[in-house]
């Protein structure tokens, strides 16, 4: 069983950086005692320099350990990197030893409670949020994060995953402000999460080094979680809110103005023109806004150890760090500040990120959240039914495998249970992405990890009505995934994949219609012999198409699926209903769902032959 509320607390400390919360409002707590009231600095000889460091994670996704609950296994890629804030941990000890407790602050930037099974354990299994008023379990994230001392998190789009009331249970439970200045409530239009807080940094015979941390998060929450946040919260631009926020900040007296955001740093939105404001905005706010000093950079997974953007107003340079995800790096910001005239101003700002994989992991947090651990892996190793061949996805990007018809056949048979009779005659199909490369569903037992392994993501299922027009300009925009490959040259897997950055989540194949990918041809000509049931598919010819509410609200910049017609919508996650698939039939038989009905092509000529 998970340890005890109890047992955790005991193992948690208080920050040894003194900080004083700025709520909404813009009041701060009584400040601490300044030097001329200290033992300590009452004798000091001021100092005219100081320096401090901000380490930063992100996207941690609930990685707690170097475990992949999907392989059973501990965590591998090719570029060998380690996962997980057991890990982090024993890095951010290092830096505190090496630095000074007093002079770390350490931050993360969203993306914190889905994208496990031990995420999904505890928003669905044994949630966190158990209703009722019945006390539900700590978050294994909440305890981790909590032990680890962090000082602030910014709220990540994937937050809103399991709804507001789970992340508000999540809020709860966290030693440390969930920040968000541009989630507003949607009726009132004011902050719906702390916007920012303020830490301050001691030294000895000086005045203190206020550090102000304002947090920002995605915009398209909006589209992504429209079901959760529709009605109830609204989300504004970074650029927008850093606007009004960092100058308040720098009226509070702050030295330093620290960025948190969700929100990568190229500029580019993945959904288009569905929302005005800007996806990946973090180069824009550091450009646009002055008075920052450095931003973490989330949501893309990427890692950029540092980066510098320098403003149009003030000429300054802004130093921005993305640290990769999972727990795979930590960013270290290491700042030097000078006081002139009574007032401490920065000098020099850095960024670096370290490897997590050069580190054990921590003692402490392992036994905190061990026995969590164990309780989901056996969970996720429970056998569910048997297969009757070997199902893998590695070719899914480019083939029409049994394993997606897999998910294709449980999307159009969910969908169609629940169609009105009128809806029930429109002929249905089914679109989805290949998430994961490495998954496989073994023949023989089949067990919760080996399905959730294919569905990486805790989407729902709606289903959508689009016209035989918009659905080949669906197709069509799909298609942009694959590279131009001349007819008569030789494809190359390796790259053929991918352009555009279009990546495997955003590419859908579909099921239901038949249709050929010509690859030799340019983007938005590519698909050909488009039909259904063997007859050609008309323009005005209307479907229903099952789809996952990511897409279906407008992920991934789609056109025409965000504002079709709803013919279906349920909150049950499509991960699970594959489960309960195989729960039912107890077996998994491809001869049951696989029927190849799409293609790749060059000129007409099949790429892979069957």
């Amino acid at each position: 069983m998970p340890i005890s509320p109890m047992n955790r607390r005991q193992f948690m400390h208080k920050s040894a950086v003194t900080g004083a919360v700025v709520a909404a409002a813009g009041t701060v707590a009584a400040a601490p005692a300044q030097a001329a009231d200290r033992p300590d600095g009452a004798h000091c000889k001021p100092p005219r320099t100081w320096s401090f460091s901000i380490l930063g994670t992100t996207d941690l996704h609930s990685h707690v350990f170097d475990w992949d609950y999907y392989t059973d296994a501990a965590y591998k890629d090719k570029a060998g990197n380690s996962v997980g804030v057991a890990r982090v941990a024993t890095l951010i000890k290092q830096q505190r030893a090496e630095k000074g407790e007093d002079r770390v602050l350490l931050v993360d930037a969203g993306d914190i409670i889905q994208g496990t099974s031990l995420a999904y354990y505890y928003a669905r299994v044994d949630p966190i949020d158990a209703g009722k008023g019945k006390r539900g379990p700590e978050h294994p994230m909440a305890v981790a994060m909590n032990a680890m001392r962090y000082d602030a998190a910014a709220l990540g789009n994937h937050e809103f995953n399991y709804g507001i009331d789970t992340l508000r249970k999540f809020e709860s439970q966290c030693r440390f402000p969930l920040l968000g200045a541009n989630a507003l409530d949607a009726k009132t239009l004011r902050p719906a999460f702390q916007p920012y807080t303020v830490k301050r940094i001691r030294v000895p015979g000086a005045p203190d080094i206020k550090v102000g941390i304002l947090g920002l998060t995605n915009p398209g929450i909006a589209l992504w979680d429209k079901d959760n946040v529709a009605g109830k919260m609204t989300f504004t631009g970074l650029v927008e809110q850093a606007k009004k926020y960092v100058p308040r900040m720098r009226a509070l007296g702050c030295d330093v103005v620290f960025l948190t955001d969700h929100s990568g740093l190229d500029g580019s939105s993945s959904y288009g023109t569905e929302l005005p404001y800007v996806e990946n905005a973090s180069n824009l706010v550091a450009e646009q806004v002055p008075g920052i000093d450095a931003i973490l950079v989330g949501h893309t997974h990427t890692e950029v150890s540092s980066y510098a953007v320098t403003n149009k107003t003030t000429g300054k340079d802004v130093i921005l760090s993305e640290p990769y995800c999972y727990g795979m790096r930590l960013t270290v910001f290491d700042f030097e500040l000078e006081l002139e005239r009574g007032q401490w101003k920065v000098t020099s700002t850095k960024a670096k990120t370290l490897n997590s994989n050069a580190v054990e992991e921590d003692e402490q947090i392992t036994k905190l959240l061990k026995a969590d651990h164990d309780l989901v892996v056996k969970y996720v190793n429970t056998a569910v039914g048997t297969c009757t061949a070997d199902l893998s996805a590695a070719e899914a990007c480019w083939k029409d495998v049994p394993v997606m018809d897999f998910i294709h056949q449980v999307q159009m048979a969910t969908v169609a249970t629940g169609l009105s009779t009128a809806d029930a005659a429109l002929p249905l199909i089914s679109v989805a992405a290949p998430f994961s490369r490495t998954a496989d569903i073994p023949k023989g037992d089949v067990t919760i990890r080996d399905v959730a392994g294919l569905y990486i993501y805790d989407n729902t299922l709606y289903g959508k009505k689009l016209t035989g027009a918009q659905l080949k300009d669906y197709l069509e925009f799909a298609a942009k995934y694959y590279h131009q490959v001349p007819a008569g040259t030789a494809v190359d897997t390796a790259t053929l994949t991918n352009a555009n950055s279009f990546w495997d989540y955003m590419y859908d194949t579909a099921a239901g219609v038949d249709y050929e990918i010509d690859i030799a041809q340019a983007e938005g000509s590519r698909i050909k012999n488009l039909s259904y049931k063997g007859t050609s598919v008309t323009a005005d010819q209307v479907f229903v198409v099952a789809v996952n509410n990511y897409r279906a609200n407008g992920g991934s910049g789609y056109p025409h699926i965000a504002a079709a017609d709803i013919a279906y919508s349920s909150t049950n996650e499509i991960r699970q209903l594959m489960i309960d698939y195989v729960t039912t039939k107890g077996t998994l038989d491809p001869a049951d769902f696989a029927v190849t009905n799409w293609k790749l092509t060059q000129g007409g000529t099949a790429v892979f032959p069957a």
